[in-house]
């Protein structure tokens, strides 16, 4: 029945309605796929929850500044010495020039001077509305053009210099991610197939997916109000091209066993189909519920990302299944050319590379998973170098931006960069005795007079340290515990260290909450898939101890290779969604075969037939995956370069050492009783198969 309905989909004629039907939801869809980039929310105060102290702060904050409001610090350091009366001067005068800027809101203030003369900064505020973030670039560059004075370096620093540079890092994110994707996946393909052509229809399907998917998220970040950020974007792209194409390598290795049985092309996709989409939209199911179960994060960029990956995952699931399917019997058997599939031709799998290590691993298979184990739980104790409390500003580019350069420079000389305040706002009555109990906190400046509109004050104070410090961290704590003990002042500290500081608190949250909600997720589809309940266990088991270990290797590398100073508090969250939900591939492809040929040869001979024919293209699946992840270490943003190792790490440690080798060496030792409580438990391994096994 199933097979029926497999062949319906890539007949003679079918075939070809796919391919229009996906033609025209391209051409229908896909226009607004590069509208994406224009409907992206990077502002961080947008991914907190509502119920946050700086979100319920900056509500009553509207009535006395525009949300929108952008603090800017225009910084000039002397190249030599200390600034001269003429260099001042001419800072003063181009005062008056910022003051004419397009969205300058307020009276320019400046210049001040360090105490040791060496620099100065003039204060701006810009008011550019919602779209702020993608604005700040030309004003900035405005700025840089004004502050040129002969002798004096100037950086733009501040809120507005850090949107501007965090908007040139995200800059054609896309574009370029897709272009290195492309080339990875393209390379691997032809590594894999040793076709000039083959690789194409992979490809295409990919891109056709992308297109689909991204046009889809564009309407839901525009009018469905969900929280899509440069981030989102960006794994949305590796996600399709790398998912999708392990789809793509597993349908088209079964498609291939298939043409060796079957003379006509269509019916030996239709077996194909009907044996390998099982596992296949398992294994998509598996990651689309995982990436569902951000939803429950608080914080609303990683909440974010759960739908817009289960949208990339359901669409290149879907065009994997029909589209690539009906290229490759349009295309017919040439287009594996030159090693072209010949019917009754021998299945190559069954004496390569992975049946010989799979004969090995049965000489003992109890001591090479015991001593794989051991390996891997080895390689976790690099945890212990995991610093996943959040990076500074500073800390967050792989290259010196000039709005770090600006800060780090604004601190050398004890100017305190007055853009970046806590926003304390209280009940009016009570304004002095907030002012009083934050003159006793240390790493903060004066108090300014509280402002007082509709009962309600503002009272603003300087930080020191710079935005996303860990002693920021320190003082908005301080701060919150000072204000909060002056009785019925209802005071609220927001601003941008506060909110980060918010965001931090949530992301720790929600490593508490999801990480589990995976987990459960995982072991229920797989004890659905595998009809047992002991296989699921171990499998997870499984992929966890491959998650500590490439997250323990990754620690390790990022502090004694790329001398990073941590990671961002989501780190590990998203670490632990791609491996579990994606790794967990690797064993459904493995173990949905396994299952498939226990009936006939017994558990461990049918774990041998499994390895031998899924070897191949489960590593070169694990190859793409690993590769597309990669990419992401080519962007200038720490956490991407993060995200990109430990992933690519992960992938790896599971295609190669944990898939291959641990759960293998777990099959061969237990036997049947991995179905447990199936019937298959209760059905001993044939003899003939057993004798092999040992002999």
């Amino acid at each position: 029945m199933h097979r029926q309905i497999a062949g319906k989909l890539t007949g003679p004629i079918t075939k070809w309605v796919v391919v229009g039907f996906w033609l025209v939801l391209l051409i229908v869809i896909g226009p607004f796929a590069g509208k994406l980039t224009g409907v992206l929310n990077n502002d961080s105060s947008s991914w907190l929850p509502d119920d946050t102290e700086s979100t319920l702060a900056m509500q009553k904050l509207a009535s006395f500044q525009d949300p929108n409001a952008m603090p800017t610090v225009v910084v000039y350091e002397a190249k030599s010495g200390v600034l001269t009366k003429d260099q001042l001067a001419q800072i003063a005068a181009q005062s008056k020039k910022i003051q004419a800027l397009d969205g300058v809101v307020g009276e320019v203030i400046g210049p001040i001077t360090s105490k040791d003369g060496q620099v100065a900064q003039t204060l701006v505020v810009f008011d550019l509305g919602s779209d702020a973030f993608n604005k700040m670039p030309d004003r900035a560059e405005e700025l840089e053009q004004i502050a040129q004075v002969v002798g004096v370096k100037s950086y733009i620093a501040g809120q507005g210099g850090q949107a501007a540079d965090s908007a040139e890092a995200f800059a054609g994110l896309d574009g370029t991610l897709l272009m290195w994707t492309a080339i990875a996946v393209i390379v691997i393909l032809l590594l894999t197939y040793r076709s000039p052509a083959l690789w194409m229809l992979p490809i295409i399907s990919s891109f056709v997916a992308l297109g689909i998917a991204q046009g889809v998220v564009y309407f839901l970040a525009k009018d469905g109000g969900m929280t899509v950020n440069g981030q989102s974007q960006g794994m949305l792209t590796v996600l399709v091209f790398g998912a999708g194409t392990d789809y793509a390598l597993l349908l088209v290795a079964r498609y291939r066993e298939e043409l060796r049985r079957h003379e006509d092309r269509h019916e030996a996709m239709a077996f194909a189909l009907h044996r390998a989409a099982p596992a296949i939209f398992a294994s998509g199911s598996t990651v689309i519920l995982g990436m569902l179960c951000l939803l429950l994060a608080s914080v609303n960029a990683t909440s974010g990302l759960g739908p817009v990956a289960a949208i990339g995952i359901a669409i290149a699931l879907a065009v994997m299944l029909t589209l690539l399917p009906a290229l490759l019997v349009i295309t017919g058997r040439w287009i594996f050319w030159p090693a072209r599939p010949k019917f009754a031709s021998q299945e190559p799998t069954t004496s390569g590379l992975w049946a010989r290590l799979g004969k090995a691993i049965t000489k003992s298979p109890r001591a090479v998973w015991a001593v794989t184990a051991l390996i891997l739980l080895a390689c976790s104790l690099g945890l212990l170098k995991l610093n996943a409390t959040g990076l500074s500003t500073e800390d967050t580019y792989t290259k010196k931006f000039d709005s770090v350069v600006g800060q780090q420079i604004l601190t050398d000389h004890h100017l305190a960069d007055r853009s970046n305040q806590l926003m304390i706002v209280t009940n009016a009555d009570h304004a002095d005795q907030i002012t009083k109990a934050v003159k006793g906190v240390g790493g903060v400046g004066p108090a300014s007079p509280p402002v007082v509109k509709d009962g309600v004050a503002l009272v603003s104070v300087p930080m020191v340290s710079e935005t996303t410090a860990a002693a920021s961290f320190d003082t908005v704590r301080a701060v919150r515990e000072a204000v909060h003990a002056v009785d019925g002042a209802e005071a609220l500290v927001g601003g941008a260290s506060a909110t980060f500081y918010d965001y931090q608190k949530a992301a720790t949250r929600d490593n508490k909450v999801v990480i589990p909600a995976v987990l459960l997720v995982v072991m229920l589809v797989l004890m659905v898939l595998l009809r047992a309940l002991f296989s699921p266990v171990l499998l997870i088991l499984t992929v966890v101890l491959s998650f500590a270990a490439s997250l323990g290797l990754s620690a390790l590398i990022f502090h004694y290779i790329f001398g990073f100073k941590g990671t961002d508090a989501s780190l590990p969250l998203y670490i632990f969604v791609f491996l579990v939900a994606l790794g967990i591939d690797y064993n459904i492809f493995l173990m949905t075969r396994v299952r498939e040929e226990t009936p006939a040869h017994g558990t461990r001979k049918a774990s041998l037939v499994a390895l031998a024919a899924t070897g191949g293209v489960i590593t070169s699946a694990g190859a793409v995956l690993a590769a597309t992840f990669l990419v992401l270490a080519t962007m200038p943003l720490v956490s991407f370069v993060e995200i990109g190792i430990a992933v690519a790490l992960g992938v790896i440690l599971d295609t190669m050492v944990v898939r291959s080798v641990l759960v293998t060496a777990l099959n061969l030792d237990l036997g049947p009783k991995i179905w447990w409580p199936s019937k298959l438990d209760r059905q001993p391994d044939h003899q003939a198969a057993v004798e092999e096994i040992s002999g």
